[in-house]
């Protein structure tokens, strides 16, 4: 019954287009990214604790305030970060979950859709757990994983959304491909853990007013990277041969161009990883670290989505809701191997 009501209320919106829809869908990763960068950009400027209570800034005020023991530079970053996760990241999160629900989308792209909202106000949660437990270094690294797996489903989300809601799966590049894409991102998923750990033994701690008070992991640096690169380059080796399976297999132009940038974007963060090592990690590349990360968790989430698109049934009209969506060029093509 109350969700009857909710699609009478949502009823009256305009009936966004199959594009409105896509760039929604797309704004939604670049939020999810953004707040994982300004994240970054507090811990590199040392305003993790600019404002050390949540949900408010200070005991005393929601926002920032003129004290001697907290300068207004932290105050400004960190506020800043939390303004953007209130804002701009659950509005266009509620911006998606109305687009899709108005266009009567399939229930798959719903549920995707509501994770959005929800997930967000979970991050905002442990983004507030990370503050009141004084940046406890496995709480930030869990804060960053929770960043990372929003902006995989929010590039799931983008995908799926260009599909028609009729028909079915139809793969695009060779089985054993996909499989070796899927691995990969296992792969990932623990560079990325390793790479938690090396921030968190690192110089960066968060909190320049008291860094000695912020718990950090006491490991040797050069282990932990280590460690960080081995998994990284048996990520790219995945990778690769998943490529190569691409390129001489039968595979849609869309996964050929995609496998492409997706090793583009791993290579170069990669680069920007060893540059950051030997340098003694400044600030700005930590945060481009960071943003590399995110590019690519979307860029190998949005890979595997498209290796088995979703093919509309031949004659079937279009209907409002997927008008401009046109088939994969796979649409014909038959299952491989």
């Amino acid at each position: 019954m109350l969700y009857r009501g909710f699609l009478r209320l949502v009823d009256l919106l305009p009936l966004p287009s199959a594009r409105a829809q896509r760039i929604i869908a797309l704004l939604v990763i670049l939020s999810q990214a953004l707040i994982a960068v300004t994240g970054s950009i507090v811990r590199v400027t040392a305003s993790g604790l600019g404002c050390p209570t949540w949900p408010k800034c200070f005991d005393d005020s929601l926002v920032p305030i003129a004290r001697q023991d907290v300068p207004w530079w932290h105050q400004a970053i960190e506020f800043g970060n939390r303004q953007i996760a209130v804002w701009i990241v659950i509005t266009l999160s509620a911006a998606i979950v109305l687009a899709v629900t108005r266009a009567r989308r399939r229930r798959e792209i719903l549920v995707y859709a509501w994770i959005m909202p929800a997930s967000t106000i979970v991050q905002a949660v442990l983004g507030g757990i990370t503050v009141l437990t004084g940046l406890k270094w496995w709480v930030v690294g869990a804060h960053m994983l929770a960043s990372c797996a929003m902006v995989w489903i929010a590039a799931v989300l983008f995908v799926k959304i260009a599909q028609p809601d009729d028909g079915g799966r139809t793969p695009a590049a060779p089985a054993t491909a996909r499989r070796l894409v899927a691995w990969a991102g296992a792969a990932m998923a623990l560079v990325l853990a390793a790479g938690t750990t090396v921030t968190g033994a690192g110089p960066h701690a968060g909190d320049r007013t008291n860094p000695e008070a912020i718990d950090r992991l006491k490991v040797s640096i050069p282990l932990l990277a280590s460690i960080h690169g081995g998994l990284l380059v048996v990520f790219l080796a995945i990778l690769s041969a998943a490529a190569v399976l691409i390129a001489r297999g039968p595979s849609d132009e869309p996964v050929r161009r995609r496998v492409r940038i997706t090793l583009l974007v791993v290579c170069a963060q990669a680069l920007i990883g060893v540059v950051q090592y030997f340098t003694h990690v400044p600030g700005v590349l930590v945060v481009l670290h960071v943003a590399g990360a995110c590019s690519v968790v979307a860029e190998t989430a949005i890979l595997y989505q498209l290796m088995a698109p979703r093919i509309a049934r031949p004659g079937f009209p279009a209907t409002s809701n997927t008008r401009g969506i046109r088939p994969s060029a796979g649409s014909a093509a038959a299952p491989r191997e």
